[in-house]
């Protein structure tokens, strides 16, 4: 089971509350060190968000980690033109020595946009361009070297391009592609990911099992892709410890969703997941930046207890 943190701050934060974060996830014994792709926090009239570009972090992350796995959960497609996308995450991987991942997905958060001035197209092109950036993407990342890239669809055009990007990973870094709907996500993912991300706990099973009928009618065998799921969680050493971690969770929706407890009921609800065909789990929504010690219980404690439970 691969344990992964990721952070979306109720309030942002600062490139120094990223690194002190990776860095203690890092140390703490964690596989992966994730940051969500947004410019607005969940409430966009919260004026205290603190807005950071994602891949600017990651790439300062890159130099100024040295194990833990980096990437975004998930880029936001609607921010960037594909052919710099991915020439900005091959370098970021360069920078890293090959320890990116790369999530992407078609965008989402419509007010987002339009405060920072970005086309937000209707949902069916938004999946049709996903579907074109990843075919220009992974066509750059991995078309052979004195072979020139050409695309042409019906959003975006690229001619002739001889001059690729190149990953430290070869041929590409793990695609990470996820989201809850019934078909569209899951068919690009059955194409495209070496990680299909099942969203939050309630109803993954339903979720794994559509997503495997779909990689099957597609001809992918579906245990060729990784599963993982979002876990949000407010971990204590005790019941009440963990409970006033809880109150940071603002959202209700999350709250239903979060696992609220002790190590020990943290690891129970990890292994229930494994159980449902889970591999990798991202802790998340630790939403007090400054709490680090909440990263480091989870690390000390909940991982060794997977190992002992049956």
């Amino acid at each position: 089971m691969r344990l992964r943190v990721l952070m979306e701050p109720s309030h942002g934060g600062t490139y120094e509350d990223f690194l002190a974060m990776a860095t203690v996830a890092e140390n703490a014994g964690f596989e992966g060190f994730f940051r969500s792709d947004h410019l607005l926090g969940v409430d966009p009239t919260n004026t205290a968000y603190q807005p950071t570009d994602s891949w600017t972090t990651l790439a300062g992350l890159a130099r100024d980690t040295r194990r833990i796995r980096l990437g975004a959960l998930v880029t936001a497609g609607t921010f960037r033109q594909p052919g710099v996308l991915a020439a900005t995450v091959a370098t970021v991987d360069q920078m890293s020595g090959g320890r990116v991942d790369f999530g992407i997905g078609a965008g989402w958060f419509a007010e987002e946009h339009t405060s920072f001035g970005l086309e937000f197209p209707p949902v069916g092109e938004r999946f049709e361009r996903l579907e074109e950036q990843l075919e220009i993407i992974t066509g750059l990342w991995e078309t052979p070297r004195g072979e020139p890239f050409t695309f042409t669809g019906k959003h975006y055009r690229l001619n002739n391009n001889g001059i690729l990007p190149r990953t430290a990973q070869s041929p590409r870094p793990p695609i990470i592609i996820g989201g809850a709907g019934a078909r569209k996500t899951p068919t690009i993912a059955a194409r495209y990911a070496d990680e299909f991300n099942l969203s939050f706990p309630k109803g993954l099973k339903a979720r794994n099992e559509n997503f495997n009928q779909i990689c099957t009618e597609s001809g992918r065998d579906p245990a060729t892709v990784r599963k993982s799921v979002v876990l949000p969680v407010a971990c204590g050493e005790t019941p009440a410890e963990a409970n006033r971690r809880a109150e940071t969770i603002a959202a209700p929706p999350l709250r239903e969703e979060a696992v609220v407890g002790t190590p020990q009921t943290v690891a129970e609800q990890v292994a229930e997941l494994q159980a449902d065909g889970v591999d990798t789990v991202y802790f998340f929504h630790l939403f007090d930046i400054k709490d680090l010690d909440h990263i480091r219980l989870i690390g000390a404690e909940v991982a060794p207890l997977l190992s002992t439970l049956p």
